[in-house]
């Protein structure tokens, strides 16, 4: 969790030529001898100097819950790692400049491209001032990372509203609410009785091209993996959790939050 942030997460502090605040690498390399940084990686991403939308997505959902988490911690358990107030501070960083790079890099719709640095998407044109193409020729869309990024961005949302920031909590509040809106409905939900999947136009390993290109297409397009349909149905009950003010859903265990 700590060392994630530390070294996953870019700040725009100079680590290298590509560190934009928010970025992240999808895998980092260690020395297994002396258990030094090496450099960043990526086996799904286009490059390991630009992210990986579903990288991103995991880290922006996955700090917004252990922030959660961490509340529930004693001041002894916490103290190893330098107490309550470094803990929350580093995990609050990584995930409110992730969520902020997210939603910068999103499209108008809050659906990314697979890869922020995809090289097809300077034919898309504008495309981060429009709506997300999942049926471009030129690179695919991933709905997968949409669907963990709107469950990051409320839990964020709620988190730091209830800490006394309420302009940033409307501002992830928000993200998060436009993504599933744009979800649970068409082109993105699955309306077709005969598709095994729930949320379409999900996005596995394009650079090894495991992804279904239906005839006619130059991308993949049209179907769902395991991560979107799982994390589409988990937002949903998390909202729905909300607004009938049931007991709050986190990943260690229902609570009595509202």
């Amino acid at each position: 969790m700590i060392t994630t942030a530390k070294y996953t997460v870019y700040y725009g502090e100079g680590r290298d030529g590509y560190d934009v605040p928010g970025r992240v690498a999808h895998e980092s390399i260690f020395n297994t001898n002396g258990g030094n940084y090496r450099c960043p990686s990526t086996q799904q991403g286009y490059s390991p100097f630009t992210t990986w939308t579903r990288a991103l997505a995991w880290i922006v959902c996955g700090y917004a819950e252990e922030l959660e988490f961490v509340e529930t911690l004693s001041d002894s358990d916490l103290q190893p790692y330098g107490g309550r107030d470094h803990v929350t501070s580093l995990l609050l960083r990584a995930a409110r400049v992730t969520a902020d790079y997210y939603i910068d890099q999103a499209a108008t719709c809050g659906v990314p491209y697979w890869d922020t640095g995809a090289p097809g998407l300077q034919h898309i044109g504008d495309y981060l001032n429009m709506p997300a193409d999942p049926f471009n020729d030129y690179e695919p869309v991933d709905s997968s990372a949409a669907a963990i990024t709107a469950q990051g961005l409320l839990r964020l949302g709620r988190y730091i509203g209830s800490n006394g920031d309420a302009e940033g909590s409307g501002r992830y509040l928000a993200a998060g609410l436009r993504i599933v809106d744009t979800l649970l409905s068409e082109p993105y939900l699955s309306t077709d009785p005969e598709h095994h999947g729930l949320l379409l136009h999900a996005e596995y390993h394009w650079p090894n091209r495991w992804d279904y290109v239906p005839d006619g297409r130059k991308v993949a397009c049209g179907e769902a993996v395991m991560w979107g349909d799982y994390h589409l149905r988990e937002v949903a009950l998390y909202l729905q959790r909300l607004i009938n003010d049931q007991p709050y859903l986190t990943f260690f265990g229902v609570t009595d939050q509202s």
